[in-house]
């Protein structure tokens, strides 16, 4: 009953693409035919066992008119044809020769007419070949580069946060110089020595204020915040496209893919870099933890990822001696 179920749906089922559909129509018969003949072969087991086994066989072909009946549908002329199924049943009810006929038809149905063949399984084109195979490895690389650059940007922005901390430390050091606008204004004005002393001795502070503002205006000016977001998410868009890629690659090359240490390594990378990005929003309200979050996936992530460089290399050997272009 099963057997018979899935093809009802199988051959039934709409066909998504107009130039195609007569293809896929085919291909769907093929496939239906073949698992009409699992199913009498499944129905015969099921049948009580007679001397001669014609129960089994009458009530077999009765099954088989009432399915052609229903699939209105027969551009070879099956039904003209020899029932093959009355010679795999024996008398002593060995239904085993049902299963190689329907599969034996179906086969010989699909070899003569490509267009079915064509059907029946992918092409992948130029993703087989060598062009395709090193997408994978030649972006890995680049976006391996591309991440120190973004770290390098998301510390850059973190030093130009920092420096307002900083400057706010130094002042709580500086003397006091109420009416005076530097220090310099508040030594010429001042009477006792003691107060010129102690200015005198803050003038280096007055001084690394000076820069840090000036270090803190030209970080400012270069947009670091903006520039790490956005590479930040374009990198984690390409670099999860791309740890996809790989393997899509390798089974559309190999039938497989090959468990082991680039392959477990690379998935822990787009975990890693799936946590760096949530704790974006807790960031943006000033989460020192999330911050910190970030900051610690990323940096095994980097490490990871050049690892990963390390242990694709003789992947990518491989690649280059099984594969040819394009």
């Amino acid at each position: 009953k099963l057997y018979y179920l899935i093809s009802f749906l199988w051959l039934f089922a709409p066909a998504t693409c107009d130039k195609t559909r007569e293809r896929i129509k085919m291909a769907k018969f093929c496939t239906a035919l073949a698992l009409y003949f699992l199913g009498a072969h499944g129905a015969c087991a099921f049948l009580p066992s007679t001397r001669n086994g014609a129960s089994r066989l009458s009530t077999t072909f009765t099954l088989r008119e009432n399915i052609n009946e229903s699939l209105k549908f027969d551009p070879f002329d099956i039904d003209t044809m020899p029932k093959p199924l009355s010679k795999a049943i024996d008398g002593h009810g060995d239904s085993r020769g049902s299963i190689v006929t329907g599969l034996g038809v179906s086969s010989i149905l699909l070899a003569a007419s490509p267009s079915i063949a064509n059907a029946a399984g992918p092409d992948w084109g130029i993703f087989e070949g060598r062009t395709g195979s090193l997408l994978h490895p030649v972006m890995m690389a680049s976006l391996l580069a591309y991440s120190l650059y973004t770290g390098f940007l998301g510390f850059q922005w973190r030093r130009q946060r920092e420096i307002s901390g900083l400057i706010a430390d130094i002042k709580k050091d500086m003397p006091k110089i109420s009416g005076f606008s530097t220090l310099s204004e508040a030594i010429a004005g001042a009477e006792d020595g003691a107060d010129v002393s102690a200015l005198q001795r803050a003038i280096p502070l007055e001084k690394e204020i000076a820069d840090l503002n000036a270090e803190r205006k030209e970080l400012s000016s270069q947009g670091n915040r903006d520039k790490h977001f956005n590479q930040g998410a374009l990198l984690a868009f390409l670099g999860t496209a791309f740890a996809i890629e790989g393997p899509l690659n390798t089974y559309a090359r190999a039938g497989k893919l090959f468990p082991g240490p680039h392959l477990y390594a690379g998935a822990g990378l787009v975990v890693l870099w799936a946590a760096a990005a949530a704790c974006v929003p807790a960031m943006q309200k000033g989460n020192d933890t999330a911050r910190s979050v970030h900051i610690a996936a990323n940096s095994i992530g980097i490490g990871l990822f050049g690892w990963q460089v390390v242990s694709g290399f003789p992947i990518l050997l491989k690649v280059l001696e099984k594969t040819k272009w394009p």
